[in-house]
């Protein structure tokens, strides 16, 4: 069994990072170092919310020198801990990668419900989901500007945890069978990263009319017997915004039907890499996600997936009597 030295989490608010690091700590025994404690803690300290903070540290590099600073001795120290923040994954070398992420309207509810403090606080559902996403973005373009690294870029991880409708729990196992080698290494070994998705949240590229023999009950009866991760990884595109099949419909079906909140993934091609024949992941969604795609698959597994922008343009298409390309 091959252990990693630690573990860095990264995610944006509302993922679930803190209350899985903390007790992913506890379970195994390792110090716990949280730089958006210490980020709420200088904000505070300046009277400031937590999104002014990150605007002026745009401007006012002494902000962020501090803190990473702080990281890359820690990672040069040779510690095993647990480092809950959104940069370590670039400061530590011999770590587990984790990402974590959420539909940003559940992210949103989550912060909401919280108990709040000076340094951040929001009025609305609507509010708490633009202020996130606002506080997000300018996290990247700072790292952008002065690391030259994509946080949003799934390759710099090893694990990606969707808690969308995973419990704790669950996300926790997965993540200790990761550090521990017990979960897809020939995954996180050789091609990471190793997708840990909600497969409600995963978009269909296929007619299910031509997925022969998706509803063999032997798939579904896998899958429950099991667990979320039992099944053969499926083989996942991404847009920059959204997860798809590439290979692997039928059971992702199972996963659906058998009630899973987890489906396991490789990395096919993000944004710009090919997925097949030169043609983009952003393309080939494109082209192949299309309404009736969508609305089949919401049909036959009575589930709800957000029509990305190219569907609803082509329906409004449609029903304006023109040619989708029209």
């Amino acid at each position: 069994m091959t252990v990693r030295q630690s573990i860095v989490f990264n995610g944006d608010l509302g993922s679930g990072k803190s209350t899985v690091s903390v007790e992913i700590a506890k379970r195994l025994g390792l110090r716990r170092v949280s730089v958006g404690d210490l980020y709420r803690k200088m904000a505070q300290e300046r009277q400031m919310t937590a999104l002014q903070l990150n605007l002026h540290a745009e401007l006012d590099q002494a902000v962020d020198g501090y803190v990473d600073q702080l990281q890359r001795d820690i990672a040069a120290s040779g510690e095993s801990l647990v480092m809950d923040s959104r940069l370590a994954w670039h400061f530590f070398t011999d770590a587990l990668k984790v990402h974590m992420i959420t539909e940003p309207g559940e992210a949103a509810r989550r912060v909401l419900l919280r108990p709040s403090g000076p340094a951040e606080s929001y009025t609305s559902l609507d509010e708490a989901k633009a202020k996130l996403r606002e506080r997000s973005e300018s996290e990247r373009g700072r790292f952008l500007v002065r690391y030259g690294v994509d946080k949003a870029r799934l390759r710099n991880y090893d694990l990606i945890c969707d808690t969308t409708r995973a419990s704790a729990d669950e996300v926790i196992e997965r993540i200790v069978d990761a550090y521990e080698g017990r979960l897809a290494p020939e995954v996180l070994r050789g091609t990471p990263p190793l997708l840990l998705l909600d497969p409600g949240r995963v978009y269909p590229t296929e007619d299910i009319t031509g997925l022969r023999g998706m509803w063999d009950p032997t798939h579904a009866s896998e899958a429950a017997a099991d667990g979320e991760t039992g099944l053969e990884p499926l083989e996942i595109g991404y847009t920059g915004e959204y997860f798809f099949v590439v290979n692997g419909h039928r059971r992702l079906s199972a996963a659906l039907r058998s009630g899973s909140r987890l489906v396991a993934g490789r990395l096919v091609a993000e944004v710009e890499e090919p997925v097949v024949g030169g043609v983009s992941a952003i393309d080939y969604f494109v082209a192949q996600a299309r309404p009736s795609v969508i609305h089949d698959w919401e049909a036959a597994h009575d589930l709800h997936l957000p029509l990305p922008e190219h569907a609803l343009l082509a329906g409004d298409a449609v029903l304006a009597g023109e040619s989708p390309a029209g």
